[in-house]
């Protein structure tokens, strides 16, 4: 035990970190291990789902004319009434078609937007490796998470967006905060256990 502890101290100076550190402590201590597997795990959920939003800001006008296959939107108004979730899949796919014809640049926008799901997705490759070390990144993104919120509150109401829209936005920031909020957790008891 004393030699696995100096070999780990010895290794985190040359810059291994805490990762390498808790792979060597993992055979003393289980439970840590089972803590690094947790935190990795919802960290890799979390990546996923930035860089699956990231991907899907690219192709958006053939994503919109799947949706509104799936969930049967007309391309045209029916004389009665309709969903209103309808409503609002059709004048959205108007407006992205109406802009891709007329104003394409436009687009890059969205290509800016998607981007940044990537890269703020790399940014948590850090706490992946080493979550004791990188662990302002999880206060990072629960910050971020929660700025989603009065973002889609207020600038979706000065945009017009539905509240019932908004909500499904809002909900992003808050399914998010879930997996950075438990890493957060799992690191202070790492820390703890230290």
């Amino acid at each position: 035990m004393r030699l696995a502890t100096l070999t780990a101290k010895t290794r985190t100076r040359r810059g291994w970190g805490t990762a390498a550190l808790l792979r060597l402590a993992s055979v003393a201590n289980p439970s840590q291990s089972k803590l690094l597997f947790r935190i990795r795990f919802w960290l890799v959920l979390f990546i996923a789902g930035l860089v699956l939003s990231g991907l899907t800001a690219f192709p958006l006008q053939r994503e919109l004319v799947l949706l509104n296959q799936l969930l049967g939107v007309p391309p045209i108004a029916p004389s009665g009434a309709e969903p209103a979730l309808h409503t609002w899949l059709r004048r959205v796919m108007e407006a992205v078609v109406d802009t891709n014809l007329r104003y394409p640049f436009l687009a890059y926008g969205t290509d800016w937007l998607a981007f940044g799901h990537l890269v703020i997705a790399m940014a948590f490759l850090g706490p992946l490796r080493d979550p004791v070390r990188n662990k302002w990144i999880f206060t990072f993104g629960i910050l971020a998470c929660a700025g989603v919120i009065p973002l889609a509150l207020i600038a979706g109401q000065v945009r017009g967006i539905p509240l019932y829209w908004r909500l499904i936005d809002m909900s992003f920031g808050v399914f998010g905060a879930i997996p950075l909020l438990l890493c957060l957790g799992y690191v202070r008891r790492l820390e703890r256990l230290g």
